[in-house]
């Protein structure tokens, strides 16, 4: 238990940086680590919960969503 949440602490650390770099969030080092650090944490709790509880139907959705999140990403790197 302790490696995965110290895995999920290292991993939002580097992803709220590249996130608030991406949004142009203009927000010192320690708090985009702090923002990232606790939505890997949220997101990682949550997406566990949901997914054993849900089944194919939640699976779906988040494909959906992250689907959704890769087309915009690829849109704005596209129009560049």
């Amino acid at each position: 238990m302790l490696p995965g949440v110290l895995l999920l602490v290292v991993i939002g650390a580097a992803a709220g940086y590249v996130a608030t770099r991406l949004m142009r969030v203009d927000v010192d080092l320690p708090t985009a680590m702090g923002i990232g650090v606790l939505g890997a944490i949220l997101g990682g709790v949550g997406l566990r919960m949901i997914l054993t509880m849900g089944g194919w139907v939640v699976t779906f959705a988040l494909a959906v969503l992250g689907s959704l999140a890769l087309i915009w990403v690829w849109q704005k790197m596209t129009r560049r």
